[in-house]
């Protein structure tokens, strides 16, 4: 979930003995799981461990995450002018519906929950429901406390859920989801593809390679086959085997309605250029970044960028429509992002400046407006969306 934009890779901070004790009882429950696997285990697996690992790992132990106290800041946390813009979006969805409910994945701190159901009320045309869908119990707390707080009442309309719901009408939403799926590492050596896993040695948690498997070389294959060659020896990088059954799952909780999804991320023949032959993993901690997954393993996030080629074939076997894919810099000024910043008479002089720097920050290529991406996939909605209308990028597919 961890966006490089608010980060810098520089020394990392001291940690206190409590963290590093959770980050030592985490190790050591990822070397029994080791020790079960004949001392290997696919890095998937391990990711999975020290994100989600109950109890330990980063998004299920209590440690701040998000905004200056945590270890990176997210659009919504920001610039609550994303929420805004996002908002119109929905309403757009939700008046072409008649109504409907919005389910959000991964709901953070809240604050993008506030910001839509405040905006949509003002729009009105407020959900009939607002899911949240979130693993993380510590950030369910905080969410339903920032909820209270900011729009004590409509938090009555907000639900948390477990699992997706039956049948979905209206609009989902994935803002920095994707992102911190767990992925399978690679490695081209000699013409075969090898799986980058996990074993202990020399005292550490450390790579290895072993023989991939079927999926994951089929999986590579299919990448190399729409590259139009093979990728070279040495070639290092992730793919994300999960999200082909993730997304039909979604798509078929989505009886009608529009599925938005935004986060860092590229078209796959940019994704696996040479450019990037070491792949696309990061670590963040307390707005730092770094390229190592097992330094301190429960206490860092992990992620990595998003195929966004993979996330419209698998829509396409999901029998959705892809109806539009943009940068966020695009898909904001088609929101109308530029009336909402032209638009302050009400505003000091200083709540001027910091709604300037907030657009800024959105949609600067050198910020999060290139680098960020939105897609929306769609069932039984085909009218066009206003977010793609000044520029739609589905061709670069």
């Amino acid at each position: 979930m961890g966006d490089a934009t608010m980060s810098s890779a520089v020394p990392l901070p001291e940690l206190t003995a409590d963290e590093l004790a959770h980050s030592q009882r985490l190790t050591e429950r990822v070397r029994d799981e080791l020790a079960a696997q004949r001392g290997w285990i696919p890095f998937s697996r391990y990711m999975q461990m020290a994100l989600y690992e109950p109890g330990l790992g980063y998004y299920s132990a209590g440690a701040r995450k998000l905004g200056a106290a945590g270890d990176f800041i997210t659009a919504p946390e920001v610039a609550p002018v994303f929420g805004r813009c996002l908002a119109q979006q929905c309403a757009e969805v939700l008046r072409g519906l008649g109504g409907g409910d919005l389910l959000e994945f991964g709901a953070g701190s809240g604050a993008l929950a506030a910001t839509l159901l405040t905006e949509l009320e003002r729009l009105d045309v407020l959900p009939g429901q607002y899911f949240i869908l979130d693993v993380s119990a510590d950030l369910r707390e905080r969410q339903r406390a920032t909820l209270v707080e900011r729009v004590p009442a409509l938090a009555s309309r907000v639900v948390w859920l477990d699992t997706l719901p039956a049948a979905l009408r209206g609009v989902m939403l994935a803002n920095e989801v994707l992102d911190a799926m767990p992925v399978e590492r690679f490695v081209v050596r000699d013409g075969e593809i090898n799986a980058l896993g996990v074993t202990w040695q020399l005292g550490r948690l450390d790579w290895s390679e072993t023989r991939a498997s079927e999926a994951l070389r089929n999986a590579v294959r299919a990448i190399e086959g729409d590259l139009g060659a093979a990728l070279p020896h040495g070639y290092t990088s992730e793919v994300n085997l999960d999200l082909p059954g993730w997304l039909q799952a979604v798509l078929e909780s989505l009886e009608q309605g529009v599925a938005i999804l935004i986060d860092y991320g590229l078209p796959r023949r940019e994704y696996y250029s040479s450019e990037r032959r070491q792949g696309t993993l990061l670590c963040h901690f307390r707005h730092r970044y770094h390229e190592d997954p097992f330094l301190h393993p429960g206490l860092h996030d992990i992620g990595a960028w998003v195929d966004f080629t993979a996330v419209a074939l698998a829509a396409e076997r999901a029998q959705s429509r892809l109806a539009g894919y943009t940068t966020q810099a695009h898909f904001l000024i088609g929101n109308g992002i530029a009336d909402f910043v032209a638009n302050v008479d009400e505003l000091d002089l200083v709540q001027r400046l910091n709604l300037s720097r907030q657009a800024m920050l959105l949609t600067l290529p050198g910020e999060m407006g290139e680098r960020f991406k939105v897609i929306a996939l769609a069932n039984g909605y085909d009218a066009d969306l206003g977010g793609f209308a000044i520029r739609d990028l589905r061709h670069t597919l």
